[in-house]
């Protein structure tokens, strides 16, 4: 049985997702670099730092939430446009507020949409990012496949995603911290009782590695990598959309 937020509701895993994200808007960003002890942030830039050296003028932010992912690649790229989307209307709505602080309005426009079915025009984008969103993907290679369309012929696509590490004792101490102390904290902060059950729940889930590699692959992206961020807890994936 596939991973779901609300496990009792007849929504499908789309809609239940947009109403969790809704529900934790308020309290995700604090929990985020609380649960994951900042180290979030080191991926992200670690990412964006691998981004910035195709030197992309336009950008889309794919499950952007409240727009971390952009603002960073905002502040390492300096001509870069970026569009992010969400389903999540919460999530923008934080992201948007955020945005407007730092001054990047002019650089950074969210917009509500649905990583499945793209607002976009074929060829649109020099790149696109995801961070910790494919796994909330409905249909996951419909999803990317919706990602390759957009991108231009030659485009870099990044993924940053939580992964399995496999070596002991990390492996143990990861599974432990995960099943146990996260969902207990997010449950406590965040006052939904599902959320943070059914993050470790997803990425268990998820094909990660190779296995994503191989996704990647049969959608149609090339010289596909994966690399592995602190003990294998995090992965970024490096794709291109093919060349004309």
């Amino acid at each position: 049985m596939a991973a779901l937020p609300y496990k009792h509701s007849e929504q499908s895993k789309k809609d239940q997702v947009e109403e969790m994200f809704d529900n934790i808007s308020p309290k995700y960003d604090l929990l985020n670099h609380v649960l994951s002890l900042n180290i979030d942030k080191v991926w992200r830039r670690n990412t964006i730092r691998k981004l910035s050296d195709k030197n992309p003028t336009s950008i889309l932010d794919i499950a952007t939430g409240t727009g971390d992912f952009a603002i960073t690649a905002s502040e390492k790229i300096k001509n870069a446009k970026i569009i992010g989307i969400d389903i999540s209307a919460g999530m923008l709505e934080v992201g948007v507020q955020k945005i407007k602080k730092k001054a990047l309005s002019e650089r950074i426009e969210l917009q509500k949409a649905d990583s499945e079915a793209l607002p976009f025009e074929n060829a649109k984008f020099d790149a696109a990012i995801v961070g910790f969103g494919v796994r909330n993907f409905e249909n996951l290679q419909k999803g990317l496949a919706e990602i390759y369309r957009v991108l231009k012929p030659g485009g870099v696509f990044y993924v940053l995603e939580f992964s399995k590490p496999k070596k002991s004792p990390f492996r143990q101490l990861y599974k432990f911290y995960f099943t146990k102390i996260l969902p207990t904290i997010g449950r406590l902060i965040s006052k939904d009782s599902r959320a943070y059950t059914y993050l470790p729940e997803s990425v268990n889930e998820f094909p990660d590695g190779d296995n994503f590699l191989t996704i990647l692959a049969e959608v149609g992206f090339v010289k596909n990598k994966c690399f592995p961020q602190t003990f294998g807890i995090a992965s970024i994936y490096e794709a291109f959309k093919k060349e004309i």
